[in-house]
């Protein structure tokens, strides 16, 4: 009877507590962005011409990259970059602490045993008591929800980290797939750069030969000469920018990049698919940083309400139930048993406006979430709608710089023969070649700013991750 005396009260406490609270109705800020984004409506409706229609967020990462290498090289960070590693690392601490804190909203039931020895004057005789049985110490009575709102917004902290380590993962893959395709870039330029050293070193051997039977004068020789050394000085650039790029691409995939890849492809080989836009309003559930703004929110509102909470009385209730007797043997023996219950009610009378500044902190804690919230949809519009101006012009520009270069091309080779004929100079013949070296390298860079644009729509609109199960349930 006696352990029912003192359960009767605990559960009486377990079903009154968070009954009540006092934070803010939650309400979504309405999105401060039009209602398309500027290349659709110029185009008059809600998708450019695409390849596939099916939404970004909802296209893995596996069917976005044709490329081989570049899958294995993706996979690969996945498992070993530092930057993912901390992101998930803070998902555990940030589940943890929700744990700790959802705690508090249930008793915490403590085994008790306690022996105590004591004596009141020099020839008064030594007492003992001995005491053993369960305690529940300053459990809080949640009648204001100040502990259930605590617990809502580490929740919120919780969810809103799984949320950062979604849009790490889409920054990191998208990283790598930059980093690659600037690297085929890289070799492309190099051998381009390396015809064209090879072209202007054999030129510059029969200009020499010209001079030295008195055809040409030495300031042919000397532009030969030139056009020979730029070349080099742009291929030893390019051979540092490549091992540069293979550094910053080591460091994305976390290890030293493997001797044995899967076969890959050339820039001028890799083709992406185009993606649909859609809405603006999309965003909101494909772009897990929205989504982490949103949880940073909903947690600051919950924390109005634990705020508010001081004002009312904080109730916690102690108490125990046992044995206890002056004999080590007798403390199990029938007649010992006893138990104690002490609520205890604080409410603050003078605290110089401690609780209203907490509340005053609160509010602007909130209204700071609301600004960032309404930042992170704003920034968002703005990548998205960059990444589309660029997927409506990068095609024309690779297309009109291909266009160039084949000029360019022929103009050299049609040079080339009317120098060696004795019809044109060759002034004529040097401009030629640096136009037609020029035309090529602006090709090459035309075409990949076509593709990390590609890439970089992808990330923007939320591509890059697969839903898993949610982390909500797991963590309730």
């Amino acid at each position: 009877m006696t352990i029912r005396t003192l359960a009767t009260p605990l559960v009486l406490a377990l079903a009154l507590s968070g009954c009540m609270s006092l934070a803010p109705r939650y309400e979504r800020p309405a999105a401060p962005v039009a209602e398309r984004f500027p290349e659709l409506a110029k185009a008059g409706g809600t998708t450019l011409p695409t390849a596939t229609g099916e939404a970004p967020a909802s296209l893995a990462w596996q069917r976005f990259f044709p490329d081989a290498r570049l899958r294995q090289l993706i996979e690969l960070s996945l498992a070993n970059n530092r930057d993912l590693r901390v992101a998930v690392l803070n998902i555990e601490q940030a589940r943890a602490q929700y744990r700790i804190t959802r705690a508090d909203r249930a008793p915490t039931v403590s085994a008790i045993v306690s022996g105590n020895r004591q004596t009141t004057g020099e020839d008064q005789p030594v007492s003992s008591i001995y005491q053993a049985g369960f305690g529940v110490s300053s459990f809080e009575l949640d009648l204001f929800g100040r502990v259930r709102n605590l617990s809502e917004a580490a929740l919120a902290q919780f969810l809103a980290t799984e949320e950062a380590r979604k849009t790490a993962q889409i920054s990191l893959i998208a990283s790598v797939a930059n980093t690659y395709l600037t690297l085929l870039a890289d070799e492309e330029l190099l051998a381009i750069t390396e015809q064209t050293l090879k072209t202007r070193e054999e030129s510059d051997r029969l200009t020499r030969l010209r001079f030295e039977n008195g055809v040409v004068s030495r300031l042919e020789v000397q532009q030969s000469v030139s056009l020979v050394e730029t070349a080099r000085a742009t291929y030893a650039q390019l051979q540092r920018q490549r091992a540069q790029d293979e550094n910053l691409l080591t460091l994305l995939v976390g290890q030293p990049l493997p001797a044995t890849l899967a076969p890959g492809t050339t820039l001028a080989s890799t083709e992406l698919p185009d993606l649909p836009a859609g809405m603006p309003s999309d965003l909101l559930a494909a772009r897990p940083d929205i989504r982490a703004a949103e949880q940073q929110l909903v947690a600051a509102n919950a924390s109005i309400g634990a705020a508010r909470a001081n004002y009312f009385p904080r109730i916690s209730l102690t108490g125990s139930v046992g044995s206890a007797s002056t004999e080590l043997s007798g403390l199990f023996k029938s007649g010992s048993y006893g138990w104690n219950f002490a609520p205890q009610a604080v409410l603050p009378l003078f605290d110089l406006g401690r609780i209203r500044a907490g509340v005053d902190s609160a509010r602007a804690g909130r209204d700071i979430a609301v600004a960032r919230y309404e930042q992170s949809i704003q920034t968002a519009f703005r990548e998205v709608a960059d990444a589309l101006a660029g997927q409506s012009t990068f095609s024309e520009q690779l297309r009109a710089q291909r266009a160039v270069a084949l000029a360019e091309q022929d103009r050299f080779n049609l040079s080339d023969l009317r120098y060696k004929s004795g019809a044109a100079s060759y002034l004529d013949l040097l401009d030629a070649q640096r136009s037609l070296f020029q035309a090529q390298q602006l090709a090459v860079q035309a075409n990949l700013q076509r593709l990390q644009n590609q890439v970089t729509l992808y990330r923007v609109l939320g591509g890059g991750w697969s839903e898993p199960a949610a982390p909500a349930q797991a963590a309730r």
